[in-house]
């Protein structure tokens, strides 16, 4: 299994990282693209739409993205697509925690599967747009949310106590939530005052931008940036247990599928933007 994964991970870092470094945003776009239709795919099986239905779905995710792309995607759009993303992932994610695995079937099937393809497409856009603002920004945003799992599970693993969510997902904690919050405060600070200042980056990191704007009050957005980054991941957690599948796919052997490892970042993405429009 770990033979597996290492390889997956080398695979997807090969196809990732070229693009990501290229100073045009373009690679990375037509490329995000494909993964945003995985994930498309991905979210219509695990909502009830089999076979073809849920191939026809991904691949209707990803045109609308490529005609997205085709009449201006990577102009920078109105904030309040951001903010619009923002209260939906804010109050339907509360609403859908609170409801749990067994109330997700209870939504329509048509109002889960349009719910899915606009968050998914919102998401692609702002990470589209995130990459157009610079390397150092979009690297800024995958690594706090990085940061947020990985101090969440060390944390969680050495304290863990009380369970976050135990009926979608047994192995979170609040220990771990909290030790993710300091993660990406140190992380914020480790960016702004060392990273952008001594390192030739070619645009202002999230953290920075944050500070510039909002002052000390950065570190409630950083809070809350970082708490909404468990909220996409428990929201995934919450349809796949309820549609009693341990993975969202097989597509990345070792890691699952694509929504497994992007869930988290649905909702950072939009937000990020939403901050920084203020």
């Amino acid at each position: 299994m770990l033979k597996t994964r290492v390889i997956t991970a080398v695979v997807l870092l090969a196809i990732l990282l070229p693009v990501l470094f290229q100073a045009s945003p373009w690679p990375f776009a037509w490329v995000s693209v494909l993964m945003i239709g995985a994930a498309g795919w991905e979210w219509a099986r695990l909502n009830g739409l089999p076979g073809t239905g849920a191939i026809a779905a991904g691949v209707a995710l990803a045109l609308a993205c490529v005609w997205t792309l085709l009449i201006g995607g990577l102009d920078t759009p109105p904030p309040w697509i951001w903010w619009l993303a923002t209260g939906v992932w804010v109050l339907g994610g509360a609403y859908a925690l609170r409801a749990g695995p067994t109330g997700w079937p209870h939504v329509v099937r048509g109002g889960r599967l349009a719910l899915g393809a606009l968050l998914l497409w919102g998401a692609w856009l702002a990470i589209v747009q995130a990459k157009v603002h610079g390397i150092n920004f979009i690297l800024s945003v995958f690594c706090l949310v990085w940061m947020a799992d990985i101090a969440a599970y060390f944390c969680g693993r050495a304290l863990g106590k009380r369970k976050l969510a135990p009926a979608i997902s047994p192995g979170k904690s609040w220990e771990g939530v909290w030790g993710g919050l300091v993660g990406v405060i140190v992380l914020g600070f480790v960016w702004v005052h060392v990273i952008d200042v001594r390192v030739a980056v070619d645009s202002p990191s999230l953290f920075t931008l944050l500070v510039q704007r909002h002052g000390i009050v950065s570190l409630l957005a950083l809070v809350f940036l970082a708490a909404m980054s468990v909220v996409g991941d428990l929201f995934e957690s919450l349809v796949k247990r309820a549609a009693g599948a341990k993975d969202s796919s097989g597509l990345l052997p070792g890691h699952g599928g694509v929504l497994d490892r992007i869930d988290a970042l649905l909702p950072v993405f939009p937000l990020a933007l939403a901050l920084i429009s203020l």
